[in-house]
């Protein structure tokens, strides 16, 4: 496998205006990287570009120390899957995985073993001899996986190659990519649009939006420091509540909630984070899991609310409530609610708020 670094790569269409902006990125080894972010926000052009199947405009991209700006797709050592699995349907799924060694002109006899080991880390040995339009669409995905395998590329590149699959099929293609990555020690570049699949799939994870890198780091990096509002608001489901405050000091820091009769009273812990902004406004974050029935330990700030409408989920529910003109979401334990009493105080978890900048929408 392989590392892959772009430097200051760019994408341009017309001239004029970019739909990727100057990444700058590092995937090592066997890592796993997640492009994560919404559409049109130039993460599966990147992907194309490392593929080969986009033009670069502007920047360097190297795979394990080559530059490969002017290498042509097939001569790059990696191995695409897409989302519409992209088979021949005239041709059994044998035939689907050995197809692309055989341009290659591997014997019968490579082809064989490598077609009959991928099958069997995909559990495909029964389909062998089948044609695509008998499977499902779980296991044509795996197909298309298999066809990537056997070649034993350097770079595997996965292009939202659950999108087209319902829920519970994409939780177990999750897990079966996930692990497929521990076996084969395999370097992954994996675009999505579904945050959560980049949370439990990435070992890094790229955030994109309007064509510019916002963060990267690991999913716990990114979850609990966001370097501005919209990866906070990305990051996390349900997403990350938020509303402007005025911030000002009378016997201690107080919130004034814009739009309501709401002041809530911080803990001095805070002073130093926010002190160069009494008497402006802030966009103050938290999330959901943060929003609790009962008081737990430490400062917590309660709030009083009307709930208007409560999701159970199971183990836990979801909460909606109004704050102000802001409608805010509540995650909280389901054994907590008792449905006979009328719950109008909520607490906030006060070690878990988020401040950031009205105007930069960067982290305070």
């Amino acid at each position: 496998m392989a590392e892959v670094i772009l430097k200051n790569v760019s994408k341009s269409y017309d001239g004029k205006s970019k739909s990727v902006i100057d990444v700058n990125l590092s995937i090592n080894d066997k890592e796993f990287v997640v492009l994560v972010g919404p559409s049109g926000c130039g993460k599966s052009t990147t992907l194309r570009m490392v593929a080969g199947l986009e033009e670069i405009s502007e920047g360097e991209i190297f795979i394990d120390g080559k530059l490969i700006n002017e290498v042509a797709p097939k001569d790059r050592d990696i191995a695409m899957v897409f989302q519409n699995y992209a088979l021949y349907p005239h041709m059994t799924v044998y035939e689907n995985m050995a197809f692309g060694l055989k341009l290659r002109k591997y014997s019968k006899e490579e082809i064989k073993t490598r077609v009959t080991d991928a099958a069997k880390i995909l559990d495909l040995t029964e389909y062998l001899d089948r044609k695509p339009k008998t499977l499902s669409g779980g296991q044509r995905q795996r197909v298309a996986v298999g066809r990537a395998i056997v070649r034993k590329p350097k770079v595997f590149l996965f292009d939202e190659p659950l999108s087209n699959l319902d829920a519970k099929l994409r939780v177990q293609m999750r897990t079966e990519i996930s692990k497929l990555h521990k076996r084969l020690d395999a370097t992954i570049i994996y675009v999505t649009h579904d945050q959560v699949e980049a949370m439990t799939m990435g070992t890094k994870i790229v955030v994109m939006k309007d064509g510019i890198v916002q963060q990267v780091g690991s999913p716990l990096a990114l979850y609990n420091n966001p370097v501005n509002k919209f990866v906070a608001g990305f990051i996390g489901s349900p997403s990350m509540n938020f509303i402007e405050v005025e911030v000002f000091e009378s016997n201690g820091i107080k919130l004034k909630l814009i739009n309501t009769d709401v002041i809530l009273d911080l803990s001095e812990s805070y002073k130093t984070k926010i002190k160069d902004f009494f008497g402006k406004t802030l966009c103050l974050g938290i999330r959901p899991e943060e929003v609790m029935i009962n008081p737990g330990k430490g400062n917590n700030l309660p709030i009083k609310v009307n709930i208007d409408l409560i999701e159970p989920m199971g183990y836990e529910s979801f909460i909606y409530f109004m704050i102000g003109k802001e409608q805010f979401t509540g995650r909280v334990t389901s054994s907590n609610i008792n449905k006979d009493e009328q719950v109008n105080t909520l607490y906030f978890n006060s070690d878990k708020l988020y401040f950031f900048d009205k105007g930069s929408q960067k982290l305070i």
